[in-house]
């Protein structure tokens, strides 16, 4: 039984070879892969399919489609100039209609008919406004092909905005900045793991089997076909940061066993049964902190959570099983490229001075974290797709504010009625034009002449409006798409449609109706997701150490750095995106609670030596270097995706994970210590040490299994280890040759020395 329990081992050990081929196959199937996965920009698809906006969305997919929408502002133009790009613009293939004064002003009469004065909304000083409808959504390849050629026609006399434009830079402008947050995070993570490791390789090491890992991620991804933004752009960089310390914890338990006179492979079959309890528990906890996020009702949290957490799984997977490989290949390279520590192995002096700082700390925490468990709900949030908008100082977001100042806000709802007759139609969209915030309401009721029957229209115009069971009404509203006003402006446009609909099912349809949808799905899954993963990652830690009270004192100062780090925005006057507050929470939780494990464990051992007090002071010494390396590679990557991204929701979200890892770093140094003394009674077992020390020793006597070979393949290595040695012979012999001539020559082409010295003594006496 015992040779079965640890066969495992021995496989992954002897068979190294074989699973190199196999990690490079599958790398290489990874590359191919990656670009064939989709990325989705659009929250509302995540919407559940029983929601209004959800079920408004496959209504306008089988009856209409749901277009994207586009804005367009001319400046220094005529009304015949702008008149002459808006027919340009609405002949691009891609675009429904072209919204502008045209259709209900004739400005081809004499300027005096015209009034100036009534299309202001579309012409002033010069400047003139355009809405664009496309006949695909905002994602389309069509509506963006229409963009780039509206962007062409219009060049430099104006500018493009709107959620399809937003939607059509978005993907290469989120490539290109993710790319150059990798880029630096990669070098910024090797400057560190060079200060906090012990040979120049190593670095190179850790980066190469977490690349390989990432790559097989994202090539996996295939499997969901599609993936959120948030996923694309979050999930290498977190894998990476996250990941990390697997490998440390391996090559670390190998080099000790290397220390202690074990060869190599046996000193690598003890460094994985060692280490495999901690880089286990390690990655359970982070998978159970992501996967909490796939019980949110919003769909967004699943896809994240599943991504986020198979990226875990595939790294623990690579570090298991083909990093053991890798040492062992390179373990003489990591021999020659040794070089002194930078830092002591034992900050002792740090260890005493976190000591010194308890009853302060404590007393801080205690005197602020029920004010930031209140704060922390309470900041302005933000839930909808405006936040995947481009930030301030990118060209779409200049070109929106240039718009809004020039001609206000523009805000695309879509209301939906059943096919009735066009008097309620009409009478409705009129009472919706009336409203003081709506710049037009259109549907084919007001756009039929009077007297005209529908039927005397051609499809390609009477389709843009009224399908075979429904009718859609273009409201513009002069608002943002979220703000409390567009909250406001959209029930009283339900209330408006309500009243002549009364029996009819309706709705509305539009960034701000999906908004309100969005917010009232995401708001109850905060509670539930905070406690699912609390509760997931405490029963790992109770699984971990075999107790049911530790994994609460290891909680404490995680929990409390989620409550100061999502209460800060509410302190800040920041606004910030609810769907981030909740990933923020997962995240932090399942990411940093390693520091914990791993201090409280430092403790335990520490404390089968000594009293609480040194047992406190050894556990910060001996895992505040780990700590610090684990939370500043974290940390770098977040803000580097908080600094060097232009899309809010990124931004935002990095901001919030690179400052919780640096609260949870703080609070676990300096908080938790004092609590693992002040639980000391509950939580030590007086067997602690005698149980590790019986298991460190079931490891070593657990010799790895080599194949027996027959007589035949004995006989074959033998033969080849004579060719090896006799070719090495050969070179050698050669080369001995060769420096014999080489010596030979150049002791011809020199003088004697005794015939220098003659003539020396010669030209000395004369």
């Amino acid at each position: 039984m015992k040779d079965k329990k640890h066969r495992p081992v021995d496989l992954i050990i002897l068979q190294r070879k074989k699973i190199e081929k196999i990690f490079l196959l599958l790398t290489i199937i990874s590359l191919l892969c990656v670009p064939l996965v989709g990325v989705n920009y659009d929250l509302t698809v995540y919407l559940p399919d029983d929601s209004p906006s959800a079920q408004a969305l496959d209504i306008m997919e089988d009856e209409f489609t749901y277009p994207g929408m586009g804005r367009v502002m001319l400046n220094d133009v005529t009304l015949y100039e702008a008149k002459s790009i808006k027919d340009r613009i609405a002949a691009v293939d891609g675009v429904d209609m072209v919204m502008w004064c045209d259709t209900s002003t004739n400005i081809y009469g004499s300027s005096q008919f015209i009034d100036l004065d009534a299309i202001t909304d579309y012409y002033k000083d010069g400047s003139a406004y355009m809405d664009v409808i496309f006949l695909e959504k905002d994602s389309s390849e069509r509506t963006h092909h229409a963009v780039r050629e509206i962007e062409q026609i219009v060049g430099e006399r104006g500018l493009v905005g709107g959620s399809a434009t937003s939607d059509t830079n978005l993907g290469p402008t989120i490539n290109a900045e993710v790319a150059r947050v990798m880029v630096l995070a990669v070098l910024i993570i090797f400057l560190i793991l060079t200060i906090t490791t012990t040979s120049w390789f190593e670095p190179v090491l850790f980066l190469s089997v977490l690349g390989i890992a990432i790559l097989l991620n994202m090539g996996s991804n295939l499997i969901f076909g599609e993936i959120s933004f948030l996923s694309n752009a979050v999930g290498a960089v977190l894998q990476l940061a996250c990941s990390m310390d697997y490998s440390i914890f391996l090559l670390h338990a190998f080099t000790e066993e290397r220390a202690n006179g074990a060869p190599p492979e046996q000193a690598m079959a003890n460094a994985l049964r060692s280490a495999f309890a901690s880089i286990g528990a390690s990655g359970a906890t982070t998978i159970v902190g992501f996967l909490a996020l796939a019980l949110m009702d919003f769909g967004i949290g699943p896809d994240m959570g599943f991504v986020l957490a198979k990226g875990i799984a595939l790294s623990l997977l690579t570090v298991l099983l083909l990093m053991p490989a890798l040492i062992l290949r390179f373990q003489g390279v990591i021999a020659k490229t040794q070089h002194r520590p930078f830092i002591p192995r034992q900050l002792r002096g740090f260890g005493d001075f976190v000591y010194r700082l308890r009853i302060p700390v404590l007393a801080i925490v205690l005197a602020i974290i029920l004010p930031c468990y209140v704060a922390q709900g309470m900041a302005d949030f933000t839930y909808g797709n405006e936040a995947v908008a481009n930030s301030p100082g990118t060209p779409v977001y200049e070109a929106e504010q240039q718009m809004n100042a020039k001609f206000g806000k523009s805000n695309m709802m879509l209301a939906l009625v059943p096919l009735d007759n066009n008097v309620t139609e009409r009478a409705m969209s009129e009472a919706l034009d009336d409203l003081p915030y709506v710049r037009y309401a259109l549907g084919l009721a007001t756009a039929l002449p009077d007297g005209i029957p529908e039927s005397f229209l051609p499809d390609s115009v009477t389709g843009m409006f009224h399908s075979e069971h429904w009718a859609r009404v273009i409201i513009n509203v002069r608002s943002a798409g979220e703000s409390d006003a567009a909250f406001r402006y959209a029930d009283e446009i339900r209330g408006v449609i309500d009243h002549y609909y009364p029996d009819a099912q309706t709705y509305l349809v539009g960034v701000t109706p999906s908004t309100q949808d969005i917010k009232s799905i995401i708001v109850p899954d905060n509670e539930r997701v905070n406690l699912l993963s609390l509760l997931g990652v405490a029963i790992v830690v109770a699984i971990t150490f075999k107790a049911l009270i530790l994994p609460i004192v290891v909680l404490i100062p995680i929990e409390c750095a989620v409550f100061i780090n999502t209460a800060l925005p509410y302190i800040y006057g920041q606004r910030t995106m609810f769907l981030g507050f909740i990933i923020v929470s997962c995240i932090q939780l399942g990411a940093t609670i390693d520091y914990s494990i791993l201090l409280t464990g430092n403790y335990l051992d520490a404390r089968s030596q000594g009293d609480k007090r040194e047992a406190a002071i050894r556990a910060v010494a001996i895992s505040a270097e780990s700590i610090l390396t684990s939370g500043m590679i974290l940390m770098t990557v977040a803000y580097g995706l908080y600094f060097m991204t232009s899309v809010e929701a990124i931004s935002a979200l990095g901001q919030l994970i690179g400052r919780g890892a640096l609260i949870s770093m703080v609070l676990v140094l300096f908080l938790l210590p004092y609590c693992l003394v002040l639980c000391d009674r509950w939580i030590v077992k007086p067997d602690h040490a005698a149980r590790k020390h019986a298991r460190m020793n079931r490891i070593r006597a657990t010799k790895l299994k080599l194949p027996q070979l027959d007589e035949l393949h004995a006989q074959r290595l033998r033969l080849h280890e004579q060719i090896r040695e006799n070719r090495r012979a050969r070179h050698r012999a050669m080369r001995d040759k060769l420096t014999r001539l080489l010596n030979a020559r150049k002791g011809a082409s020199q003088p004697p020395a005794d015939t220098n010295e003659k003539e020396d003594d010669h030209a000395s006496d004369e």
